[in-house]
């Protein structure tokens, strides 16, 4: 079974557990502190995959470093090192925000741009995509990328919206080539 999958299955869960409990916020907040410790933290990760050393002490480890987080997410993550799962921390809490997401009609996009842009023009961009997307509110997360000439890149999901002078002439590159 591919770790997309698995990852769905476990955010499922906390998903319907953070439901009933009614801490679907709170769990998205301590798993947005969670994730980067997983996303970035080679040490950490080489320690939690290291066959020498029993689930035990890596269990302690991860309890001592989350202290303050909620049982049901502290249970998950021990639960995760007992099945040597550790890699797919960031995809599940990943999917995770993606369903609280679909569940308040919300989404999380990134746009890159040639600056920075203006508070106006984010507000604008993302009414606009909520109502492209059919959803009640876009989150932007703006990055500045200065390879872009012109235009912006929406991306949400695995979804790119190309609005930039490169996408623009790649298209009519290859509707020439295509003509031809």
């Amino acid at each position: 079974m591919s770790d997309v999958v698995v990852a769905k299955r476990y955010a499922d869960a906390l998903f319907s557990l953070g439901l009933e409990q009614q801490k679907l916020e709170q769990f998205v907040d301590e798993l947005k502190v969670v994730q980067p410790v997983f996303q970035n933290d080679k040490k950490l990760a080489k320690f939690l995959a290291h066959p020498k050393f029993d689930n035990a002490k890596k269990k302690e480890l991860v309890v001592d470093a989350f202290k303050g987080l909620d049982k049901p997410i502290l249970n998950t993550l021990q639960l995760l090192i007992d099945r040597h799962r550790i890699s797919i921390i960031p995809t599940i809490i990943d999917e995770f925000i993606s369903l609280v997401n679909d569940a308040k009609g919300m989404a999380d996009a990134t746009v890159y741009s040639t600056r920075k842009l203006s508070d106006d023009e984010k507000k604008h961009l993302e009414r606009s995509f909520a109502v492209r997307l059919g959803k009640n509110a876009v989150q932007l997360t703006n990055i500045v990328d200065p390879a872009i000439l012109g235009g912006i890149k929406i991306r949400v999901g695995n979804t790119i919206y190309d609005g930039t002078v490169k996408g623009k002439l790649d298209r009519i590159s290859r509707s020439i080539v295509s003509a031809n």
